[in-house]
């Protein structure tokens, strides 16, 4: 019995530093973990800040873009649309290619990324027109700012386009399109849109 005491005085003893080390460990990992998180929102803050700044920078690089004579712009093809029009007496469809003429290739590479949402949206515009609609060149150069503003859409950049009226008057027809061509140069990442297929049957 007395060599019992003294070995359960050690083994409290050592459970005792054990506990102590156990608590020791724990804080040290409960201080990495709250400095790491801590780390991790003040990255967040300031990236989310150059986000916002590097929005402003991209229009500059856009008004520089378009200041170098020699800078030829990036085109972005799209796969061919083929779809039914809204014309009520007869089907009729129409096959249609575009590319985009954007400023650069980062901002081509990140429409490729919304491509899905893009088609979409240009399937869309396409499947309200009648052939009437698309025959004319006033039609042709409508459908190409309404394809550029679904475009721009997913960029969360909204372009605002001039309804029509039904009973325009030729003559007004060239004060829309001076106001259109007016509203153009707003440093938009996709500058034009351009038909390389265009087939209404």
């Amino acid at each position: 019995m007395a060599t019992a005491a003294p070995n359960d005085a050690v083994a409290a003893t050592g459970g005792g530093k054990k506990k102590l080390i156990m608590m020791i460990v724990i804080a040290l990992v409960v201080l990495i973990v709250l400095a790491g998180a801590a780390l991790l929102l003040l990255k967040k803050k300031p990236a989310t800040e150059e986000g916002e700044e590097g929005d402003e920078p991209e229009s500059a690089h856009v008004e520089v873009a378009k200041a170098k004579p020699g800078t030829p712009p990036v085109y972005l093809p799209v796969d061919p649309f083929t779809v039914n029009l809204s014309d009520k007496d007869v089907d009729r469809y129409a096959q249609v290619a575009i590319s985009l003429e954007v400023v650069d290739q980062k901002t081509a590479d990140t429409l490729k990324a919304y491509m899905p949402a893009i088609r979409s949206g240009v399937l869309m515009v396409l499947s309200h027109k009648s052939a009437t609609d698309l025959l004319t060149k006033e039609g042709k150069e409508r459908l190409q700012l309404e394809i550029q503003r679904e475009a721009l859409r997913p960029l969360g950049i909204e372009m605002e386009i001039e309804e029509e009226a039904p009973s325009d008057a030729e003559d007004e027809t060239p004060k829309k399109k001076k106001k259109k061509k007016k509203k153009a140069p707003q440093n938009l990442p996709v500058t034009h849109v351009l038909f390389s297929q265009f087939i209404v049957q």
